[in-house]
């Protein structure tokens, strides 16, 4: 799978996400792909920045989620600032 056909399925898996955390007025959103390490870099937004179970979002949700597309996918990276 080349990497522009993961970002496209990464996009599309975080717009299946971004209704959960919005009920709780929170959001998420894309920076990146490295392909090299297989990092996925998110920002979480509103209220998730703040929330004390945004690391198991991250972890437990997101991550697991975004592994299942590819294996190139190993870890999801959250950005802060």
């Amino acid at each position: 799978m080349v990497k522009e056909e993961i970002i496209s399925q990464i996009k599309a898996r975080l717009e299946e996400i971004r209704p959960f955390l919005q009920e709780d007025e929170g959001d998420v959103e894309f920076q990146g792909f490295d392909e090299v390490s297989g990092y996925v870099s998110i920002k979480l937004l509103g209220n998730c920045l703040t929330c004390p179970l945004s690391k198991m979002t991250v972890r437990g949700g997101i991550e697991r989620v975004l592994m299942n597309i590819s294996p190139g996918i190993k870890r999801v990276e959250e950005i802060r600032g």
